[in-house]
């Protein structure tokens, strides 16, 4: 794994002494979306061996991965909040069963891929009422795994055409990208102006522009990051989005209006 980078991070729960460990891998060929995964696993050397697992594919493919642990079913559904891309649960785990475990998380996560890693083949069947992706049979081996990790990520690809989530106050807010009207670059906090209501965020305009990029979303000027499929028109030189007029710069305004033209052509065509 020759150039791949790793950093230690350790999260702490001052409402509880034990805390969920979490480390991220980059391999050298260019950072893409991190991929988060929760590993669930109370025996310490088959995490060790998951983790090292992970390690080498992101050293191989490049692929960015956060890994947060947790040794036990009964702090993971207490602690669990809908920010992860991928799950690895230990069905046989103490105190709540990765199987139960998983039923909990499903009500507040419906996107989540679910893998159950355990040592028998008939939980695969049970894993369909909580939609798991997949399992994976112990002992492990880095070959199925390896092809197991593929499998999830083409699904996490399709879940990021159509989710979002963003550092905001207290954790992570994920949100439906069609539900997105505008970004606000306001002082130093970022506004985003969604269906369900105005949520502030400590990422930058720039870094949103980057993530939607190639999903319809456009600067009017350089304070609002526009999403073009909730543009109701233009007037006095400003774009009407749900009722709110964002002023279109001069400097801006060709390729706006040459993009919103695109995007409705491309719609009605």
């Amino acid at each position: 794994m020759i150039g791949a980078i790793f950093d230690i991070i350790a999260y702490i729960d001052t409402a509880k002494q034990a805390a969920p460990f979490c480390w991220t891998a980059c391999g050298n060929r260019g950072v893409k979306h991190m991929i988060r995964v929760l590993i669930a696993e109370d025996d310490p050397q088959c995490f060790q061996q998951m983790e090292q697992f992970i390690q080498d594919y992101s050293g191989e493919t490049g692929r960015a991965f956060q890994i947060t642990h947790y040794d036990n079913g009964e702090d993971l559904v207490e602690r669990y909040q809908p920010e992860f891309d991928l799950l690895l649960l230990d069905v046989d785990m103490p105190f709540v069963d990765g199987m139960t475990a998983a039923g909990h998380i499903r009500k507040i996560d419906p996107e989540v891929v679910i893998v159950f890693v355990t040592n028998l083949a008939q939980y695969a069947i049970q894993g369909y009422s909580v939609n798991a992706l997949d399992y994976i049979l112990k002992p492990l081996n880095y070959f199925s795994f390896s092809q197991r990790l593929t499998r999830c990520l083409r699904y996490v690809k399709k879940r990021e055409d159509a989710y979002l989530t963003v550092a905001v106050k207290g954790g992570a807010l994920k949100l439906e990208i069609r539900d997105i009207y505008y970004l606000e670059r306001l002082g130093h906090q970022l506004m985003l102006h969604t269906r369900d209501g105005i949520h502030a965020s400590s990422a930058t305009l720039q870094q949103m522009e980057e993530l939607l990029e190639d999903k319809g979303f456009l600067r009017c000027n350089k304070g609002y990051l526009v999403n073009l499929a909730h543009v109701q028109g233009i007037q006095d030189g400003c774009a009407v989005v749900r009722g709110d007029k964002l002023l279109i710069s001069r400097g801006r305004r060709a390729p706006f209006l040459d993009a919103l033209a695109d995007y409705v052509g491309g719609i009605s065509g």
